[in-house]
């Protein structure tokens, strides 16, 4: 019987050891936590989930001690109103304390959404008229992330022009990105991450899915947009 509670014991020391080791383990991960529309959710990438699984992969390999975790938020179609009540929902705020790092990556579906739902012919007037809810929302996005998130970076990635032969197109991108870039001046926590000069000299069909998402070659000049800007470890 002694020999049972021994054993028993002994095998309760290796749980309590092993469980604390994998805590502290996870502990030291860096934590990245994603919010977004379709680029973001990686919607045109045949393998896995964009930008966010490429990120994985080049952050995290065999020999590294301290490993990067992703957890990607991204939804197809979402705009600036749907982030919003994502961080307003009790089940990612409560999580948001947790994070070393924020991705935010949107704004393309509420310039389209403004234009009429694409892209077709520009409505300079609609589109102007619905940035100022833009940059409103945006502002209460990263207010949030930095409210409820006291040592985190965040980095805002700016948007890019699917159409680059259209003129009026990319003056609308060109002033969202300006506005952005004016809110991410305001915090030395947020990062401000161009794209739109990554697909300027490329051929369309060789680094987009379709006419708006970028198919895994695409995704990949992003990814090394972000890094090139940011180390994660």
């Amino acid at each position: 019987m002694k020999k049972i509670v021994g054993l028993l014991f002994i095998v309760l020391v290796i749980c309590i050891v092993a469980y604390a080791f994998q805590a502290t383990d996870a502990k030291n991960d860096q934590r990245v936590m994603a919010f977004g529309d379709s680029l973001t959710y990686g919607k045109g990438d045949k393998d896995g989930e964009g930008y966010i699984d490429d990120l994985k992969q080049e952050t995290n390999d065999a020999d590294s001690e301290k490993k990067v975790q992703f957890w990607n938020y991204g939804i197809k179609g979402q705009e600036t109103d749907g982030v919003i009540k994502q961080l307003e929902d009790t089940e990612i705020n409560t999580k948001l304390d947790k994070a070393d790092t924020f991705i935010v990556y949107i704004g393309i579906n509420d310039l389209i959404n403004s234009n009429g739902g694409n892209l077709k012919k520009i409505h300079d007037h609609k589109i102007n008229d619905e940035k100022k809810e833009y940059v409103e929302h945006l502002d209460k996005i990263l207010s949030l992330l930095l409210e409820k998130n006291k040592k985190a970076d965040i980095l805002v990635i700016g948007l890019y022009n699917p159409n680059k032969e259209d003129v009026k197109l990319e003056n609308h991108i060109n002033s969202y990105n300006s506005s952005i870039k004016e809110r991410v001046d305001k915090d030395n926590r947020l990062k401000y991450i161009p794209t739109n000069d990554l697909f300027k000299n490329k051929e369309k069909a060789e680094y987009f899915s379709d006419e708006i998402h970028p198919n895994e070659k695409g995704y990949q000049l992003i990814t090394n947009r972000i890094l090139d800007r940011y180390n994660f470890k």
